[in-house]
Formats: C-alpha cells, structure tokens, sequence
C-alpha cells in the first residue's frame, strides 16, 4: 500500500489514540482539582446540560436534590472552571464516539486487505467506549469512590491499548518493515511468558495509583508528611514507618508495589538483553522492555517530586497530572510488547502449510 501517509487508514485509529488520551489527561485535571463531583447527576450536569452553574443554583438544585449533596457537605460549591473541566470530560467522550463508528464502519468495509481481526478489534473498540461511559456514570453516582476511579481509569488505559493495538497490527498489513517482526519461534516462546508478567505487573501499579490517589478524596498525600527526605524516599523520616494510621499504610503499599515492580522490570529487562546476545536476534524487544523500564524509573522520580516539592499548604498538582500520564503510559508501553509478540508470531509459517 503505497499511499501517502496521511490517507492510509490506519491513521483513524492513531487520532483516535490522540483523543483517547486527551480524555484521560482532562480526567486527570478533574482529579487534580477534586472536581469529580461537579457534575452530580448524569448524562446533565446540575440538571442542564451546559456548564455555567453559579453557587445559588448549585445551592438551589442540591436543595431540590439532597440524595446528591456533595459528599463534602450541602455548603461545599464548585467554581465554573471546576464544573467545566468535567463537563468537557463528557462532552470529549461524547464526541469520540463519532469517529469510533467510523473507525468500525471502515475496519468492516475493509477487512478483505486487513482482516477480520481487525475488523473484530475495531468492534471491541467500539463496545468498550460504551462500557467506559456507563463506569462514568457508576463513578459519578458512588461519588468518586477510589474503585470507580480505580475501574474508570484501566478501562479507559485498556481502550487506547486496543486503538494502539489496531495501529500497529494494521501498519504491518501496510507494509511496515519493523526489525521485530522478523524473530524465530524459539525467541519468541522465551519471551511471552516475561512479557505478560511485566505488562500485568504495570497494569496493577496503575490501578493501585489511581486507587491511592482517590481513596478518602486523595488526602492520603500528606500521610508520610513532606519535603527531602523525610517524606521521600523515607515516609515519616523513617524508611520503615510505624502503620499509625490507614493513610501512611496506603501510602507504603503503594511505594512497596512500585519497588517490586520495578525489580520485575529490571531483571526481565536483563534476561531479554542476555537473549538478545545469545541468539543475535530480538533487539527490538529488549528496546521496547527499556522503554517500559525508563518510563517507570522517570515515574517513580516524578512521584517523589510530588512529595519533595510540596508545601504545607499545597501540593504541585500539575505533577500529580504528570505522574498520571507517565503511568499510563509505562502501561501502554508495556502492552505494545505483547502486541510486538503476537505480531511477529503471526508471520512465523506454519510448519503444517500457511501461517500462525
């Protein structure tokens, strides 16, 4: 297929990427500005559907409404901005939609030069969009509770995981010509199991993360207090703080899981360079570990920047948003790794005649 790169299909689904990820950064700003309850009522926002709702009619409607008070009480008030942010939320999921239709409509018209794989993938996409709506709608009505935040959040990474996936399955049928692509069975088999272990590994640090981040609204940042280096690396100025108290017991399985994961990621990391080495073959797998590896290394700096840089009256919350992204995509990353497995498995021939 020799068109210009910008009429080839498999550019819907990388803008797809790009809006997906839009989403998850404004959902992120949400989070940041504990504006998840802005909006108490769902598809509306304040019984409109716009975002301009002064204090008097917030007042006004959560009269109106006392099963949805805020669950920071009936005086609690959210500015414009706050109300906006989640409003563009939904409204940036609504819209995504469109092009996810179109995304399936195309994938079936031509699954003849792609496949029904594909075909199947894009439908899934689809489907999942929908899932990822109605958990928008759990999280609104349990108030933000941190496991609706937890479940929206690895839906929506596992979402942009399949646009990802259907990018670059579909670049191959374009003719990409990637190194990996072209690696021996035997390679291969070594790898799948370690690379399952480190995209599970990943996937659970980034649910534990949103869950730290949402359990008892997010006030758990202060739990093993703040500054270098009492509050990191160390949690109350001691590497082994005593468990007083649900936050820094939050705070330290959080920290714990990031150490064991990234000992998961550094020696599967090692282990694939030394296969690399010994069969001449499979670079691109041991670049593509690296990659998860550094994005989890600049994560785990950019966490203890949140801590180190924090005031007492404040928190820089834009790194927070940063340590957000930088997690999901050290998921991502990792996820691409098994895609880059079953790619190159596929184009292995079958002993027995045709393809795997």
């Amino acid at each position: 297929m020799g068109q210009s790169w910008w009429k080839r299909p498999s550019m819907l689904p990388l803008v797809l990427i790009a809006m997906a990820a839009s989403i998850i950064v404004v959902g992120g700003t949400i989070r940041i500005h504990d504006a998840g309850e802005s909006c108490p009522d769902w598809p509306q926002c304040f019984g409109t559907w716009g975002f301009m709702v002064d204090e008097s009619e917030q007042a006004a409607y959560w009269e109106a409404n006392p099963d949805q008070i805020d669950s920071r009480g009936a005086d609690h008030r959210y500015t414009i901005f706050e109300i906006f942010v989640e409003w563009f939320h939904r409204m940036l999921v609504g819209i995504i939609a469109i092009p996810i239709l179109i995304n399936a409509v195309v994938a079936h018209r031509l699954k003849s030069e792609y496949g029904n794989g594909l075909r199947n993938l894009a439908a899934v996409s689809g489907v999942l969009l929908v899932v990822q709506a109605i958990a928008g709608a759990v999280t609104v009505f349990f108030d933000n509770a941190d496991w609706t935040v937890a479940m929206h959040l690895s839906l929506a990474s596992i979402f942009i995981s399949l646009l990802v996936w259907q990018y670059i399955a579909m670049r191959v049928k374009e003719g990409a010509t990637w190194n990996f692509l072209n690696t021996s069975r035997s390679f291969l088999l070594r790898q799948k199991k370690r690379l399952i272990n480190i995209t599970a590994s990943v996937f659970i640090l980034l649910i534990l993360g949103a869950w730290v981040s949402s359990t008892s609204g997010g006030q758990y940042n202060q739990a093993c207090s703040i500054g270098f280096p009492t509050g990191w690396p160390k949690c109350q100025g001691s590497v082994l703080p005593s468990i007083d108290g649900p936050g820094v017991l939050v705070q330290m399985v959080h920290r714990f899981g990031a150490g064991i994961v990234g000992l998961v990621l550094i020696l599967t990391s090692a282990k694939i360079r030394m296969d690399v080495r010994n069969y001449g073959e499979g670079t691109g797998f041991s670049t593509a570990t690296n990659v998860v590896t550094g994005f989890w290394m600049l994560n785990v700096l950019v966490g203890g920047m949140y801590i180190m840089l924090a005031d007492p009256q404040e928190f820089p919350e834009f790194i927070s948003l940063l340590h957000l992204v930088f997690g999901v995509t050290s998921f991502i990353a990792a996820a691409v790794t098994l895609m880059m497995l079953r790619l190159a498995y596929l184009r292995i021939p079958d002993p027995h005649g045709g393809s795997e």
